[in-house]
């Protein structure tokens, strides 16, 4: 089951990767830190380093990273789980993230700028207008847009309560060509690569999106539950025209890979651009 798509429709959607102007990159937790909560510099240096191989190439980028509860927690060493420890702990992640982000992205001379948001800001037309204005004079500006959710505020009310579904919304708010969610699995497989020796990648989806996720939803545990919401957003975006890619974050030159139309993560396949509805 490596492969849920027609060919023609899988060719069709990498062309489109490779013609996208506008990229959205997500990156989770375990992408950015180590197993103590630290910000690992190389895992984040790395990330910094793919999406300037975009920048170079003359495309749009804004990178929705998660991390910043994370981070606090190693920065602080407080482990509490209470949604008031959480908030607060963002606050301090969030910072530290940023401030590396700032350094890392220096080394190209490129200037980042940071973009809270909460569910109101995606619901309410007039926000969410203000969010793409701002959006738009710094991509005009040169200036990487690096989008994280408000966690310091955000209570169950205005909770978005996933970057998978954050990274989706707005790439499809500002009409972006392309979506890829970089995590620490190479993509989606037939059972929990973690467990399973013998799991395969699935190197698209398109037609047997539901057998995918029966697939997902059996394999998914504490440590690889995270997969449904990424396969969740990743869909979302696809039936919008828009192709979307889960890779591993640490493959080398894993962005510009994708971009160069080859066979990298499990690339989700639009429905208008195939033959296989």
């Amino acid at each position: 089951m490596s492969n849920t798509a027609e060919p023609g429709a899988v060719e069709a959607a990498r062309r489109l990767a490779m013609d996208a102007e506008r990229v959205v990159v997500k990156a989770g937790t375990n992408s950015l830190t180590d197993e103590e909560s630290n910000l690992d510099n190389e895992k984040l240096d790395k990330l910094v380093d793919d999406v300037v191989s975009l920048l170079d190439q003359d495309r749009d980028v804004l990178f929705v990273s998660s991390g910043a509860v994370g981070a606090g927690t190693g920065r602080v060493g407080y482990t509490d789980d209470t949604v008031e420890a959480s908030q607060a702990l963002s606050t301090v992640g969030q910072s530290h993230l940023m401030h590396r982000y700032t350094e890392s992205f220096g080394r190209y001379d490129r200037k980042v700028a940071q973009i809270l948001l909460t569910q109101n800001d995606l619901d309410n037309p007039d926000r969410f207008t203000n969010f793409k204005n701002t959006v738009e004079t710094l991509l005009e500006w040169g200036i990487v847009p690096i989008i994280n959710e408000n966690d310091a505020v955000a209570t169950e009310e205005i909770r978005i309560g996933d970057n998978d579904m954050l990274s989706s919304s707005v790439a499809i708010g500002v009409d972006s060509d392309l979506l890829v969610t970089l995590t620490d699995v190479g993509g989606v497989y037939t059972s929990n690569p973690k467990e399973d020796p013998d799991a395969e990648r699935i190197e698209a989806v398109g037609r047997n999106y539901a057998d995918v996720q029966t697939l997902v939803d059996r394999s998914s545990s504490a440590s690889f539950g995270g997969i449904q919401t990424k396969v969740s957003g990743a869909r979302t975006v696809s039936e919008h025209g828009i192709p979307a890619v889960i890779a591993k974050s640490t493959e080398a030159d894993v962005l510009e890979k994708i971009v160069a139309g080859k066979a990298v993560g499990t690339l989700f396949v639009p429905p208008n651009g195939s033959t296989d509805d």
